[in-house]
């Protein structure tokens, strides 16, 4: 239940969170210069690495992202039929949030240069 729920919260939160993000960048690059300085001044500090706020964002886009990718995976898999049994079903659904978190992890391990 937990994992079908959180697919439908992730997309809902990449739809909104996502879609005025994007909307508000695309703003501000149509604004000039000044306008874009306030947004990027909004999550990153004045080294230009990410504040908290571009942190709290970004990792959570990102999570919602791969959680609602392999949820959307594992949902693929039930609408062929299989993996109905009790025990498949919960393991998958433990799996969607595995892979999601190791996903993500691995994302901003590469986004920030560590791998």
């Amino acid at each position: 239940m937990l994992a079908s729920i959180l697919h439908r919260v992730t997309g809902d939160g990449m739809a909104t969170v996502g879609t005025i993000l994007f909307v508000w960048w695309l703003a501000a690059l149509a604004a000039g210069d000044k306008a874009y300085a306030v947004f990027v001044d909004v999550f990153t500090t004045a080294d230009g690495k990410l504040n908290v706020i571009g942190w709290v964002i970004g990792v959570g886009l990102s999570f919602s992202l791969f959680q609602h990718m392999m949820s959307g995976i594992r949902h693929l898999v039930l609408d062929t039929g299989a993996a109905f049994e009790l025990k498949t079903n919960r393991l998958l659904a433990i799996l969607t949030f595995v892979a999601s978190t190791l996903l993500t992890i691995a994302f901003w391990l590469v986004l920030v240069g560590i791998i």
